[in-house]
């Protein structure tokens, strides 16, 4: 089983998006996803949110939210994942080693290359629906 966090940060009707073009063994390669990763030992889901966020973005969050947990189920192999959103931070945006940064607005997003998953969730994140599993 893997644990993971996922986060999409708002800033004037855009999200922060990650498109990952820099691995070439990479499951999400091409794919443009939010910024997180897998829980490192003993870390808390908010633990593991705040430190990915840092390292890939080098923004604080003051203030998130939970909005779901996703199970993925794939190879045999189940994964949680833990979604948020964000509508503040501080700091200053820093290059990224998994890929180009890019704030995209929220109507464009559904036209990148994303994981059909990602699509539903997305959509469930606009509609500022509340906890959804």
């Amino acid at each position: 089983m893997k644990n993971t966090t996922l986060c999409y940060i708002e800033r004037d009707g855009a999200y922060l998006m990650l498109h990952r073009v820099t691995k070439k063994h990479d499951i999400n390669h091409g794919k443009w996803i939010g910024v997180g990763g897998k829980f490192e030992p003993g870390e808390t889901p908010e633990e593991c949110l705040l430190r990915e966020v840092k390292e890939e973005t080098g923004l604080t969050l003051p203030d998130y939210r939970l909005r779901g947990i996703i199970t993925f189920v794939q190879d045999g192999e189940t994964e949680y994942m833990f979604l948020y959103t964000a509508h503040s931070f501080e700091g200053e945006l820093i290059s990224c080693n998994e890929g180009e940064l890019a704030w995209i607005p929220k109507q464009d997003i559904l036209n990148l290359e994303l994981w059909e998953g990602d699509r539903e969730f997305l959509r469930l994140l606009d509609s500022e629906s509340g906890f959804f599993p």
